[in-house]
């Protein structure tokens, strides 16, 4: 049975973060685990090597696959930063519009600097991606720790 990569760890997200190299990216990664830690009342947790995520679900496909991943997180990359939400929901692209500057991929929304965002449509990107997803997954199959 396959088995999801990016489970979460004991590591210490703060470690973590104080090993990105770039004096810059450290201290906007500290800024969004507050951004996230504030805006999701949840504790980080590293997923993996290199993602900061909060709160988890748990999904279950009509192949039968299952699994858990995070409700949102981000990770420090190195030429710049991934931020994790729920992906299918028209509202996620309406927010995106007023973001600022910012790319996307199928399930990340990559950034380069704090700088170049509106942090408060940062906020409402992850109050509406757990929203979503405790929607289409129900609050059972949430966990907000």
């Amino acid at each position: 049975m396959y088995k999801l990569k990016t489970q979460p760890t004991d590591e210490s997200v703060v470690a973590f973060i104080e090993s990105v190299e770039n004096p810059k990216k450290r201290e906007d990664a500290f800024q969004l685990l507050d951004i996230f830690s504030e805006t999701t009342g949840m504790e980080p947790k590293m997923w993996g090597e290199s993602i900061i995520g909060y709160g988890a679900y748990h999904y279950k496909y009509e192949s039968g696959h299952e699994g858990d991943a995070m409700l949102v997180g981000f990770s420090p990359r190195k030429v710049r930063f991934s931020l994790y939400f729920a992906t299918g929901n028209e509202k996620r692209q309406e927010l995106l519009r007023d973001f600022g500057k910012h790319k996307t991929g199928k399930a990340c929304v990559y950034v380069n600097k704090l700088d170049d965002i509106d942090t408060d449509v940062l906020k409402k990107l992850i109050n509406q991606s757990i929203s979503y997803l405790t929607e289409v997954y129900g609050e059972e199959n949430i966990t907000r720790k």
